[in-house]
């Protein structure tokens, strides 16, 4: 029996990847988490899940931070990020990322079931997108930045995230149970992989992935069984 898992915090977006899934395979073995700490849970409670369903926002989470973690922690497993931003930057940015495909919560269950039969074929699945924003190949700075992100290990993108908010050192420490020459030795290695050699520098780089601005727009799920 196929076994998946949705991540999304939204109860009815769950209820509809549940029922779009279950078009493509009847007997699915389903398990639901509703921020990435549940879904590593899940994941390591069970072994050999076919593929992966995820909301980019979530709480917890900043911009790409919780895809990345789940790719860092989870290499293997395929993801299908069906996400309510359907910006073509951030469409192209969490492509870039290695995951199986990207679906707008605004496309039909018909079309999701074809995108989740699309990734467990070892396709990758990619939205319609403007001509223009087809035709541009050329790496961005985001992009750069992001495949930077993609080499820390989960405890090191843990620790950037408290850089983020201004935490020193000892306080990451006893935030995340760690000695605090481990975490110094942390933060030396997040600069590194990001190729910067202050904290400030650290946040500053990062800042330019997040959209923060694309975060403030409310989820509007659609009614019925599935997204519309």
């Amino acid at each position: 029996m196929a076994r998946f898992l949705i991540v999304d915090d939204h109860p009815l977006f769950r209820e509809a990847l549940s029922s779009a899934l279950r078009l493509v395979e009847a007997e699915a073995d389903i398990y639901e988490a509703t921020s990435i700490e549940g879904a590593l849970d899940v994941l390591d409670a069970h072994d050999d899940f076919e593929l992966a369903l995820l909301d980019l926002s979530l709480p917890g989470t900043t911009g790409f931070s919780g895809l990345i973690r789940l790719r860092t922690s989870r290499p293997k497993l395929p993801i299908l990020v069906v996400s309510g931003h359907e910006e073509p930057a951030v469409v192209r940015e969490a492509l870039s990322l290695g995951i199986a495909g990207y679906v707008p919560k605004s496309t039909s269950k018909k079309r999701l079931a074809e995108a989740i039969a699309k990734a467990l074929a070892g396709d990758v699945y990619e939205p319609e997108l403007s001509h223009a924003a087809a035709v541009e190949t050329r790496p961005s700075e985001e992009s750069r930045i992001l495949q930077r992100l993609r080499d820390l290990t989960p405890q090191q993108l843990a620790v950037l995230e408290l850089v983020r908010e201004g935490r020193q050192n000892k306080a990451i420490a006893h935030a995340l149970k760690l000695a605090e020459t481990t975490v110094k030795a942390h933060v030396s290695e997040v600069l590194r992989k990001l190729g910067v050699v202050s904290r400030t520098q650290a946040v500053i780089e990062v800042a330019k992935v997040d959209f923060e601005a694309v975060k403030k727009a409310q989820k509007q799920p659609a009614p019925g069984a599935g997204p519309t």
